[in-house]
Formats: C-alpha cells, structure tokens, sequence
C-alpha cells in the first residue's frame, strides 16, 4: 500500500508540472506574440507589425513538380485555351498556347472555361495541397496522388476550397510554393522556327522559366545543399553547383531586374536578380575571370527569362578582384526567398534547395549562339514576357 501511495503521488506531481508548463506556455504566447508551426516545412513568424514565413523547406520533388506541371498544362488546353488558337510548345513540355484577349483586356478563353465541364488546375495549388497533407514532404506515390487530384479538379468533381476548408496549414504552404514557383508558369510569346526559314511569334502557355546553363552545354552536378564550406568561415553550401566549360553561357531563369552586380569575396564575379514580384532572389556565382557579364548589363538592367547573362567560370575566394581562387569551373546558383525587406541580409535569411528545381528547368534550355565580332553569346529565339511589359509599365 506503501508503495501504491508513493506512484500515485508522483503521478499527481507530474500532472501539476504539465499544468503548470502549459499555463506559462500560453502566457508567453499572448505576451510575446509569436507563434510556430510545429512539424511542418514552412514556419511562421508574428510580429506586432504583421506576419510572414520566416522559414521554408523545399522539398518537392522532381516528379512531383513534373506531375503538378503536366496537369496544368494539360487542363488549360482542355478548359482555357481557345480552339482556334494555332498548337505550339514551350522546351520539352509541350505545353498549350495562351489565350487570347478582348478589347477590355479579359482572356477570351476564361469566358469559353466556365461554360466547359473541365476546369482549370492550378500547379502551385496542386503541391501545396499535397505538401500540406504530408507535412512538406513528398514520399513515393505523390505523382499518382497528385494525378487523382488534379482528375478529380479538372472534371469539376471538387474544389481545391473544398478540399483545403478544414486544412489549418495550407495558406502557408501556398504562400511558399507560390513564392518559390510563383514566375515559372503563365502565358508569353515565343519565336518559332518555320520550315520555309523564317521565324514567327507564337502565343504559348507553359514553362516560362530556363535552366541556368544554354542548351547544348553539357555539365555535372549533384545534390550538395548545405554541405559544408570554410573559406572565410564554417558555413553550409546554400545554393546549387553546375559544373562545367568556362566561358559555357549562363541564362537568366526567370525575367526580373539587377539588383547586384560586380566582385563578391565569396562568389567572385557574380550577378543578383529579383523577380519583378520581389518574392525570389536569384544569385549566379563565380563567373568569368576578365569577362564575366554581357557587356550592357548593369544595376537595374531588366532581363528576360532565357536570355544570356553570364559565362562560367571559377573566381572567387579573395578580396582582390578577378582572382581565380575556385579549383573547379562552375556556376554556383542559389534561390533566397524573402517574404520582408528584414530578411534580405543577415540571420533571416531563406535559401532553398535547388536541386529539384534544376532538374526540372533541364527541360526548357534556351538555345544560343555566338557573335564573333564581340565574342558574346546571345539566345537565338526571343521571348516575350508579360511579365517584363508589366514591370515597364509600373516605372
């Protein structure tokens, strides 16, 4: 009985602890005002002057973004595209050609959609619904869970609002995705080879974003996110390495603007560009000793998806200018995401891994060619992004 006594009063103290842990818990939540979410990839950060995502985990996979992506496609050529717009393709994606638009400016296709039984499906919305399911990750089997659901969306057997109602993550998980994915998809012009020699401008839907190494340069790479590095200081690896030629021309991913341009310690010559949505922050590292650049970019130059930005090379690791201190010719690219101006630079910084992303933009490489008489490259077919005229309209 003595004993029986003893266990009872512990239990009795350890539920007074667990009382006590969660009352002080709740106290500091109501004063400090922040909040976290627990076990899942993006996290969440509130303040007094608002809230943003403070951190994200990108781990969508190569067939899960190939999976997202057909369906997109695939259902605007069923319930957007209009049936007298001329079939085309966009890289290896074969995706449809955008809809066209009345004198107000509206696309004539959505119209003609919602008097379809087919609906659109959003790619974005599609992993973000997945990744919320499974806590940002994307085990094996999401393509076929992402297929039933984009059938079941695409045939009007559901909403996404009404599968996502009772989800409490979902928001964040779509504000990620979208800022991480947010330019890659849409409707753009593309010049097309004809068979009589000439080129002509196609409207197109699909992947409007590039691989960041021109097509026809071969390189290597692997999965080398947060490896560790030491030049300078112990630090990890928060981009993605290309390794290949020198001189191999750089493309630009997504259309945005220069926002840094010139000698970094760490990364050589390198090149920032913002996407126009201020969401994404690509960097492209260690270019060419000597000839880094196309010769007219400069900050606040504004740049198309596709086109030639750069060429390879290996600087790097010195305070002295156009050092050659990288053992191996490649392009380090990486994607920050910044959701408030604070996390720009400094510890609140979020870099993604790219990995999957790179294999996925292997399938849209922008074709080139070299002019002899400057010795730079340039994209050989055009592309026109609303994107770009949009931005040039706000300044």
């Amino acid at each position: 009985m003595q004993y029986l006594k003893k266990i009872r009063c512990a239990i009795w103290a350890e539920l007074v602890l667990f009382s006590a842990f969660g009352i002080l818990w709740g106290i500091q939540i109501v004063k400090g005002g922040i909040s976290h979410i627990p076990e899942q990839a993006v996290e969440v950060e509130v303040f007094a002057e608002g809230q943003y995502i403070k951190w994200v985990d990108f781990n969508v996979s190569y067939e899960a973004l190939c999976e997202a992506y057909k369906w997109d496609v695939e259902s605007w050529k069923e319930a957007v595209q209009p049936a007298e717009a001329e079939s085309s393709t966009a890289g290896h994606m074969e995706p449809g050609n955008a809809g066209t638009k009345d004198a107000d400016g509206r696309n004539a296709g959505t119209e003609r959609a919602e008097k379809q039984d087919t609906a659109h499906v959003d790619w974005i919305e599609l992993l973000a619904y997945v990744g919320t399911r499974h806590g940002g990750e994307f085990p094996s089997g999401t393509a076929e869970e992402i297929a039933r659901t984009a059938k079941k969306l695409m045939e009007k057997e559901t909403t996404m609002a009404e599968l996502t109602k009772d989800m409490e993550y979902y928001s964040y998980y779509l504000e990620a995705y979208q800022a991480v994915l947010g330019g890659y998809v849409g409707e753009y012009e593309m010049q097309r080879p004809m068979e009589d020699g000439s080129v002509k401008w196609q409207k197109c839907y699909g992947l409007k974003a590039f691989s960041p190494v021109a097509k026809g340069f071969e390189y290597s790479d692997y999965d080398d996110f947060g490896a560790s590095r030491s030049y300078g200081y112990a630090r990890p690896h928060l981009g993605h390495d290309m390794m290949g030629q020198t001189g191999t021309p750089i493309i630009a991913i997504e259309s945005g603007y220069v926002e840094a341009i010139g000698w970094n310690q760490y990364g050589g010559w390198r090149l920032g560009i913002r996407s126009f949505d201020g969401k994404r922050y690509y960097y492209y590292a260690h270019l060419r000793q000597n000839f880094p650049y196309c010769k007219d970019l400069e900050e606040g130059s504004v740049v198309t998806a596709g086109q030639v930005i750069g060429y390879m090379g290996h600087t790097g690791y010195s305070k002295k200018e156009n050092v050659n201190n990288i053992d191996v010719t490649h392009l380090h690219w990486g994607l920050q995401l910044i959701f408030d101006e604070s996390q720009k630079e400094g510890s609140n910084e979020i870099w993604i891994d790219c990995y999957s992303l790179t294999r996925f933009l292997y399938k849209n490489r922008s074709e080139t060619e070299k002019i002899e008489e400057t010795k730079e490259w340039r994209r050989v077919y055009e592309m026109r992004d609303p994107a770009v005229e949009a931005y040039g309209k706000k300044k």
